[in-house]
């Protein structure tokens, strides 16, 4: 990868960090249906003013669906059930996994035997940031945070579909506002079927700072900027070289979790965080002479 987008990588990685740390704020305030509408709510105004990519109706919907609204209401349902900030940005890290393998799967991109290496490493240190988890980690939090993961990965696949089979590139930042109209209106409803207060008014109204600031954030930052950049990565790379990035976000989550909420971990989970960077250096550092060709929409 080239200098640049190495950083832009590690940006992406970072706001993703800390939006754990926000979204433990918003589900102070907002249940997960809420939380979910209200950040893509915020996400989705740009299209007011951009044009809709290049990008099928069917495509967008199920894009939309799997990065944006699956993702997000099975995370934030996560944290409702228990799930610590710290431990869930780690918990996100699988779709790594689950990219390059329907990467490999469906798009015949196989990742050379350098960046298998380099994905094991990095997966035994997010093993040992799980080993680490105690009474503070319910089953069902798992389950849903692992569940949100796979629906990030699923994503990963139908955006690099869509960038592959466009005739010109698909510019970024408007598509992440156009797949931000997909999760509002679904979010809406299952607040409606399932919020014991289904007002999200009510909860706006009633809502601390820290957790508008926080929703103002993810819809934001952590969503039209970000996945913006990483959109930009996936149609440029394979996927075996872009998303071990994502797994610096555990690192910028525990550490930023620790230091604002005081969450405590075991040295454990250090030597999970060291893996993990050794293998992203695995992956992206030179050396390897089996480095993979760029993917780049045709003209």
């Amino acid at each position: 990868m080239k200098p640049r987008d190495i950083l832009l990588a590690v940006l992406a990685s970072v706001i993703w960090g800390l939006s754990f740390l926000a979204t433990r704020w918003g589900v102070e305030s907002f249940t997960a249906a809420q939380l979910t509408a209200l950040r893509f709510f915020i996400a989705c105004i740009p299209v007011l003013l951009l044009p809709r990519p290049r990008i099928s109706w069917p495509l967008l919907i199920a894009t939309g669906a799997t990065l944006f609204l699956g993702q997000f209401f099975l995370v934030f349902l996560a944290f409702r059930y228990g799930m610590p900030a710290g431990l869930a940005s780690a918990t996100q890290q699988v779709h790594v996994f689950f990219t390059v393998l329907m990467a490999a799967i469906f798009m015949h991109e196989i990742p050379t035997r350098r960046q298998t290496a380099g994905i094991v490493v990095a997966f035994s240190g997010l093993v040992l940031i799980a080993f680490s988890a105690g009474v503070d980690l319910p089953l069902i939090a798992l389950g849903l945070a692992l569940s949100a993961a796979f629906s990030w990965g699923i994503g990963n696949i139908l955006l690099k579909h869509a960038s592959k089979n466009s005739k010109k590139p698909i510019p970024m930042v408007p598509l992440m506002a156009w797949l931000s109209l997909v999760p509002p209106l679904p979010a809406l409803a299952l607040s409606y079927f399932f919020d014991t207060d289904a007002s999200l008014l009510d909860a706006v109204t009633k809502a601390s700072w820290i957790s508008l600031a926080s929703v103002i954030y993810l819809g934001t930052v952590s969503t039209v900027l970000a996945y913006a950049i990483w959109g930009h990565l996936l149609t440029r790379y394979p996927a075996a070289v872009v998303t071990p990035f994502s797994l610096l976000v555990p690192c910028t989550g525990i550490l930023a979790s620790a230091i604002v909420f005081g969450e405590v971990f075991p040295p454990i989970r250090y030597g999970g965080m060291a893996l993990i960077l050794a293998g992203l250096a695995i992956v992206v550092l030179p050396g390897s002479k089996a480095t993979p060709k760029l993917i780049v929409p045709p003209a």
